[in-house]
């Protein structure tokens, strides 16, 4: 498996990336409420994106997908399509996935989960699937392999009696929005694609944790994913670059407290 290994150059890049994608969610946030549509929220990601930041929102035409953002909704597990035809209302869980591609070509790829009002299952969920994020970007350094990782992320969903989804996956990232190697979030690896984590390889975390069966359909539309019994979906993401000594989060925003993690 040939995993890039990002240049001082791409690096740089990487974190310019990262720190658009970043600051997307920084300026979309107080807008998130009750009331606001998904084709809203698109349209503010999209907006902000082009007119702010002098970059494009990588998902839009990516193999047909119509919208600059996804927007999945309580039981949407991924790939969520934008529109106007329904309002965000208290008690729906929602994750944002936003991905910026800068001018010089490069991605900085980040999702989060939103609680509008009150939903004392969706809160726990969410919660949850960011511990498992936060889990596993801990123990990121040089030598570690990618099953390490997915198994500290399971183990941790299992424990609270949650399912970890198996037919989306974590993803090399770079100057192409995917690139190798891909990352399992559950213990499922073979061992060709068991790779070793090296300083200066970039990818991504993206946990999406079950409320009931991992199991998953895409509908008609050919990209939204939805749990097969309904279920409540959460997913939290970060671009991660592996350094010397440990990891450093590319897509890291002002509101996190990432002093959990060393080097």
């Amino acid at each position: 498996m040939n995993v890039p290994i990002k240049t001082p150059a791409e690096i740089e890049k990487m974190r310019e990336a990262g720190r658009q994608a970043a600051s997307v969610f920084e300026m979309l946030t107080p807008h998130v409420k009750a009331g606001i549509t998904t084709g809203e929220i698109d349209r503010l990601c999209h907006d902000y994106i082009v007119n702010e930041l002098g970059s494009t929102p990588a998902p839009l035409n990516y193999h047909g997908f119509p919208k600059a953002t996804c927007t999945s909704i309580n039981h949407v597990v991924c790939h969520g399509i934008p529109d106007d035809a329904k309002k965000l209302k208290k008690g729906d869980i929602m994750n944002l996935d936003i991905t910026v591609k800068t001018a010089d070509g490069y991605h900085g790829d980040s999702s989060v989960m939103f609680i509008i009002g009150e939903s004392i299952k969706g809160e726990r969920l969410s919660r949850v699937t960011r511990e498992c994020l936060y889990k596993s970007m801990a123990a990121i350094k040089p030598g570690v392999h990618l099953s390490e990782l997915a198994r500290i992320i399971q183990r941790h969903a299992e424990d609270y009696g949650y399912s970890v989804v198996r037919d989306f996956c974590g993803h090399g990232i770079g100057a192409g929005f995917h690139e190798e190697p891909q990352f399992l979030h559950y213990d499922g690896y073979s061992p060709d694609a068991d790779i070793e984590l090296a300083a200066g390889m970039c990818f991504t975390i993206e946990p999406m944790i079950n409320t009931g069966s991992y199991q998953t359909r895409v509908l008609r539309d050919g990209w939204t994913a939805v749990t097969r019994d309904r279920g409540l979906s959460a997913q939290w993401e970060h671009t991660l670059l592996v350094t010397e000594t440990g990891v450093e989060v590319l897509t890291a925003r002002s509101d996190e407290d990432l002093s959990f993690i060393e080097g």
